[in-house]
């Protein structure tokens, strides 16, 4: 058994600059932000000071921020349109709009859910309904779109379109949940011409797919509602599978590797570790959870976070918000706490590493330093990012992740989108 100290996680993707956040996940896609000079505790226990506010509509989608620019998306109920919006990032100024009429027929009807994706002169959306757009950065025109349902018949999820596609080299591959075969397709990333397409299964799921590399074997690894599938990402053959049937087609958080293993943590069913052979053409179960149920939980249930990995250990956020301890070897509870969050259903924050320490946001619009260890959980600073706009049960949340980019943090609820400077000494 191989575990690293680092997470493994490579993409082709190169970003315009190392201090953008440019897709999902950041620069790496992997939840780490490497920028220095950032401050060891936040200035105010209060609402923090804002470089800029801009008003948006209602939205799930976390920002994106490269070359200067911010980019969001959001929902204008009345007028029942989705919107891109491009703005200056040192002065919130709205640059461009990017609109199109939607109707929605999904649970939980507020808003695009997808972080946009840029590279260079493109900017990639795609909205709850599953209309997907190829942009250009310089006035929002369209460079080529398409709409699942119309050219590929998608059944949409309940809960919308979700995953953000992934860039890789000249393609852009994302989920489409299509008829014959095309759960997964890979398009050209500059005409929108399909080039691949890929498994089939009954659900879509909500899950972005990613790019690892086993032995020397590069593999496109794509977690959908009955399986684990890895694809060759130059044509879309299989390479492996391991089945993990998820209740509600439930694949929400981004698999991770670390080593030669893959962890997945599924609402319902909870965690998974997939041991993968030298040469990587083989996969195997190396550890799961006992419990297919999210309150008698044995591991970690998630339902939104994507954990992180330290050392030899994953965090991660679990069914009622407890922030749970795994020994990644063997999956066994090593701590958990609710300091950082709350208790109760769905409940739910978003975890980047800097450094030693964390950033945590939590759905109360709480930014948290913090470290994590197998040790425990210490807090070392919290105060208000933005505040909670949407009711989820008996509770006001913010279910959208932020973007950490200019050594600020960029953040949005229903209401506004804003930017907090985090540089050290400001």
């Amino acid at each position: 058994m191989v575990f690293a100290s680092a997470l493994v996680w490579l993409t082709t993707f190169s970003p315009a600059t190392a201090d953008d956040w440019p897709q999902w996940g950041g620069p790496k896609r992997d939840l780490v932000w490497r920028e220095t000079g950032i401050v060891k505790t936040l200035p105010t226990k209060g609402l923090l000071p804002r470089v800029w506010s801009t008003p948006v509509g209602e939205g799930y989608s976390g920002p994106a921020v490269a070359d200067g620019r911010v980019y969001i998306t959001d929902y204008i109920r009345n007028k029942r349109i989705e919107r891109v919006h491009s703005l200056d990032a040192e002065t919130g100024k709205i640059l461009w709009t990017h609109t199109y009429p939607v109707r929605y027929s999904i649970s939980y009807p507020a808003g695009p859910r997808m972080t946009p994706v840029i590279e260079r002169d493109r900017v990639y959306t795609i909205g709850s309904m599953g209309d997907m757009f190829c942009l250009k950065v310089s006035d929002g025109s369209v460079i080529w779109k398409k709409n699942f349902v119309a050219d590929y018949g998608t059944k949409l999820p309940i809960w919308g379109m979700v995953a953000s596609p992934l860039i890789d080299g000249q393609q852009l591959i994302t989920l489409v949940g299509g008829t014959d075969g095309s759960l997964v397709v890979s398009f050209d990333k500059l005409t929108g011409k399909e080039l691949w397409r890929s498994l089939e299964d009954k659900m879509i799921g909500y899950c972005p797919p990613v790019i690892m590399t086993f032995g020397k074997t590069r593999q496109l690894v794509v977690w959908h509602p009955t399986a684990i599938s890895s694809l060759d990402p130059a044509n879309g053959k299989l390479i492996w599978q391991v089945p993990f049937a998820v209740r509600a087609g439930l694949t929400i958080s981004t698999p991770r590797q670390v080593g030669n293993r893959v962890f997945v943590t599924a609402f319902y069913n909870g965690p998974m570790m997939i041991e993968v052979s030298a040469d990587g053409r083989k996969a195997k179960v190396a550890w799961k959870g006992k419990s297919d149920s999210e309150i008698r939980t044995d591991g970690l249930h998630s339902i939104m976070t994507t954990p992180i990995f330290n050392g030899s250990h994953i965090y991660g956020i679990c069914s009622y918000g407890h922030l749970r301890c795994l020994d990644a070897s063997t999956g066994k509870r090593i701590w958990e706490t609710i300091k950082p969050t709350g208790k109760d259903r769905w409940w739910n924050a978003f975890l980047v590493t800097h450094g030693d320490r964390q950033f945590i946001h939590n759905e109360q619009g709480d930014l948290i330093i913090a470290k994590l260890s197998p040790k425990g959980y210490q807090e070392i600073s919290r105060a208000k990012l933005v505040e909670p706009t949407r009711k989820v049960r008996r509770r006001m949340t913010i279910w959208s992740h932020p973007a950490f980019a200019l050594k600020s943090v960029f953040a949005r609820n229903d209401k506004e989108l804003v930017r907090v400077n985090l540089a050290a000494g400001k």
